[in-house]
């Protein structure tokens, strides 16, 4: 009789994270907050968005920012309000969200921000860094949520208020 193991797709994403990830220690470089402004670029993945309004929406009974196509933003525990340390390969898994950005509907926290390690300009909110996840294959997932990876904990972002 052969075995046969299933592995649940969340799991053997974050076990690609881990494997691809793993081995090196994430480093960056921060500048301090900034004022944002319209225009910016959307991060490179399937939960990119089109527009850089942020927006508040109800996911799992817990009201968390989302990009504008719906797609919950994560903060990285290992970052500090002036630096991201998620960079290089591995933010292909965790896309940082490009700045600036803006506030869309029940978005009540402190926008701004930082400069990545790479020299891009990624957004801030309430102070923190946030990205979106791979895993979410579409709006309304939070497949990222309480992950403990690489050295920190990544959580969904809650909506200020």
């Amino acid at each position: 009789m052969r075995n046969r193991w299933f592995v649940p797709a969340g799991l053997a994403g974050v076990a690609l994270i881990a494997a691809a990830c793993g081995t090196s220690s994430p480093s960056g470089t921060s500048s301090t907050a900034s004022t944002p402004s319209t225009s910016s670029s959307a991060a490179a993945s399937p939960a990119a968005a089109s527009s850089t309004a942020l927006k508040a929406t109800t996911i799992g009974g817990t009201k968390v920012v989302t990009n504008a196509r719906g797609f919950t933003l994560y903060s990285f525990a290992s970052d500090t309000p002036a630096k991201s340390v998620w960079n290089g390969s591995c933010a292909a898994y965790w896309p940082p969200v490009k700045g600036p950005v803006t506030a869309g509907p029940g978005v009540t926290g402190r926008l701004g921000t930082i400069t990545r390690a790479d020299g891009s300009t990624q957004a801030t909110y309430d102070g923190h860094p946030p990205y979106t996840y791979v895993g979410d294959g579409a709006p309304g997932q939070a497949h990222g949520n309480n992950l403990n990876l690489n050295g920190g904990l990544w959580r969904e972002v809650p909506a200020a208020g």
